[in-house]
């Protein structure tokens, strides 16, 4: 029987960056599976919207409403996240599921709007045949910072491995960070303990409850620590694959790079 895959993402996205992102996808190895999508059209430009629906005509799409309320702010300097529109996206990225349950797809990939992937992404993650994995990439989250992974080892976004009784000096805690950059570096699979924004992950999951919604005692920002968190409580390890990276779009300064990928 054929694997059914599910490609996700809630979408409030630019255009120029939107229509490489769909391009990306498109030219994505999937043979052997059957791959769908479902996204959440949670666009302010009705160009990004129509892009979508152009999509929709060529390839088996379920496009769902979005509000469309909240305003997503960006710059070159960095990402603006308010809290309504990050628990939004949790509750898009939730419909994703429930969608994936109703209609028997086997995973849900969940890939974010300003990524560009390598064509053999999706095999390499179905090959790992583990329950939650996520393909690394590298952003400078400010201007003037080195490239960081969107992976980590604990906490909201902790780079290095520390017992609780453990105590660090600044350089000490440098140094293993730096192991833990280099070792993404390689291509393998690594144990992480929080990932995100580009995940292929296993029916089951979902399955068991784990899902993108708000823990209200626990005050880290952002619906993929969340996920992270309630997957690890029920027994769900988190992984990540480094053979292919994705490249990331964070800047409209990174576009021309990223044209040349496609």
């Amino acid at each position: 029987m054929t694997t059914k895959i599910l490609i996700g993402a809630p979408i409030k996205q630019d255009p120029a960056i939107l229509d490489l992102y769909l391009r990306s996808l498109v030219r994505l190895n999937k043979t052997g599976f059957t791959v769908d999508y479902c996204f959440v059209d949670d666009n302010n430009e009705e160009a990004s919207s129509a892009l979508l629906r152009d999509f929709q005509t060529h390839h088996t799409t379920a496009l769902l409403e979005g509000k469309k309320t909240t305003v997503y702010s960006k710059s070159q300097e960095t990402h603006l996240w308010r809290e309504e529109l990050i628990w939004n996206v949790a509750s898009f990225k939730n419909q994703i599921i429930q969608f994936s349950l109703d209609h028997g797809y086997d995973y849900v990939f969940f890939v974010d709007s300003d990524l560009i992937l390598h064509p053999t992404t999706l095999l390499r993650l179905v090959e790992t045949e583990k329950d939650i994995v996520s393909e690394v990439f590298w952003t400078k989250w400010k201007p003037q910072s080195i490239e960081l992974p969107q992976v980590w080892l604990c906490d909201a976004y902790t780079l290095y491995h520390k017992g609780r009784e453990e105590q660090l000096s600044s350089n000490e805690a440098s140094v293993r960070i730096q192991q833990f950059i280099q070792q993404l570096r390689i291509p393998g699979v690594y144990e992480v303990g929080g990932l995100g924004a580009l995940t292929l992950i296993k029916r089951g999951v979902f399955e068991k409850g784990v899902n993108f919604s708000e823990i209200k005692n626990i005050s880290f920002g952002g619906e993929d620590r969340h996920f992270c968190i309630r997957a690890c409580a029920y027994g769900f390890d988190l992984f990540v694959d480094t053979h292919f990276p994705a490249f990331h779009i964070y800047r409209n300064s990174d576009l021309t790079l990223a044209k040349t990928l496609i």
